[in-house]
């Protein structure tokens, strides 16, 4: 562009009352989103800063906090593996370098992997849940859904290593992921949902469990926790699930004729089809006494949940049975029940769509679980951020795209962070 050209623009910009893009206002709002920045990495550094570096001292090129820093971005911006972290740095790096120190420019695919591949992923995790905790001071009176999902990308036949399974709890209130656990190999959830609320402060909450986790122990452990629990009732107790099961047949015939019960009906209609949900709550008191009763700590009522669906082809008919501590309502229960699912649309199936997790073959070392909990990071992240009301691809996308909007991003999730703390114990 000619002198002439140049200067024509920057007139009419006068005219226009539009200041000059490299005019004092510019160099300002540049200065204090660097200033904002550097603030932000070192609240990050703070929470990350027990990680310990698994690298030998005197091979270590580049610092452990850019390594997680730029890895955590990459991820919020979409990055699926090793070498999406490096080009995210190389995109980015005028604006990463003016507040991380990058002594060796952006680390290679191989740095990353390695890191990852040796970082505890436990102390990963406390300072993830410590991050989490800072952000909501109080998880009472809310549902916490509690379910596992499988890395099915995450196998190894060559070393006959079994595809990674995690167990996670979830916010439905917040939209976050409250902690993650690894199902130990040749084990199953039923020893890792006890550990997972071991580590959660659950008190005054509800926790809803699927099938695997309806076990007399975990609501032993749920109810002496001060928390209240809805857990599936299916053929993996088949006695109790056969009487529940006759004895709510027999009261539909009979209208509940003289029974003291709870009802409650809902109808939604969306995505071309129709839904009828009937909610029936009956106290332990008006049942018979049911198979081992007493172990179930804190039993107060069984459900029965009757869903109709009508799609454009068919009618679907399904049946579902629960134990409960709460008290009978069946509109509180339905709730209750309903936001159960909100782990599958919220959590695993974002994390399947959006981060395209079940497709990443990152198998080698710790990388599949530390990897896991970056995605879940930049979940968290992603859901604090509300100005941008987009779906979390979009909000990933701009993130990637913007760096203001990143800074936004970060902003959401760490401005609660207090740095005076400790980030893990």
């Amino acid at each position: 562009m000619n002198a002439k050209r140049l200067l024509y623009i920057r007139v009419s910009l006068m005219v226009l009352g539009l200041k000059s893009p490299n005019s004092s206002h510019g160099s300002g709002s540049k200065s204090l989103g660097v200033a904002n920045a550097a603030g932000l990495t070192e609240k990050m550094e703070s929470i990350f800063g027990d990680i310990k570096d698994p690298r030998v001292k005197r091979k270590r090129v580049h610092l452990l906090t850019d390594i997680i820093i730029i890895a955590i971005l990459s991820v919020i911006a979409g990055a699926k593996g090793w070498e999406d972290m490096q080009n995210y740095g190389l995109s980015k790096y005028d604006w990463l370098s003016e507040f991380l120190k990058l002594p060796e420019s952006i680390p290679c695919p191989d740095t990353f992997r390695r890191v990852f591949e040796r970082i505890n992923p436990k102390v990963f995790e406390q300072c993830f849940r410590r991050w989490v905790e800072s952000i909501i001071e109080t998880t009472g009176a809310q549902v916490i859904p509690i379910d596992g999902k499988t890395l099915r990308g995450s196998y190894d036949r060559t070393l006959e290593k079994t595809a990674l399974h995690l167990v996670s709890a979830w916010s439905s209130q917040h939209r976050l992921v409250l902690g993650q656990v690894k199902v130990a190999d040749k084990s199953n959830e039923i020893t890792a949902i006890p550990a997972l609320l071991e580590l959660l402060d659950i008190a005054g909450s509800i926790i809803t469990i699927d099938a695997m986790g309806t076990q007399t122990a975990i609501a032993s452990q749920i109810f002496n926790a001060k928390a209240d629990y809805v857990l599936a009732l299916k053929a993996n107790h088949p006695t109790l699930h056969g009487q529940v099961k006759g004895w709510f047949e027999q009261q539909l015939l009979q209208g509940f004729e003289g029974i003291i019960h709870s009802f409650d009906e809902r109808v939604e209609k969306g995505h071309h089809r129709t839904e009828k949900r009937q909610i029936w709550c009956v106290p332990v008191s008006q049942l018979p006494p049911l198979h081992n009763q007493s172990d179930w700590a804190g039993l107060k009522c069984v459900v029965m949940v009757v869903r109709v669906r009508h799609l454009w082809n068919q009618t679907t008919r399904e049946v579902q049975f629960y134990l409960t501590s709460l008290d009978c309502n069946a509109c509180k229960l339905g709730q209750a029940i309903r936001l159960h699912w909100s782990i599958e649309n919220g959590l695993h199936w974002t994390l399947d769509v959006t981060f395209n997790e079940d497709a990443c073959r990152v198998r080698s070392g710790h990388a599949p679980q530390n990897l896991s909990l970056l995605r879940r990071i930049a979940l968290n992240a992603l859901n604090l951020e509300q100005s941008f009301k987009r779906s979390t691809r979009q909000k990933s996308n701009r993130a990637a795209m913007d760096n203001n909007y990143m800074l936004t991003v970060l902003t959401s999730c760490l401005s609660n962070h207090d740095t005076s703390e400790a980030c893990c114990q």
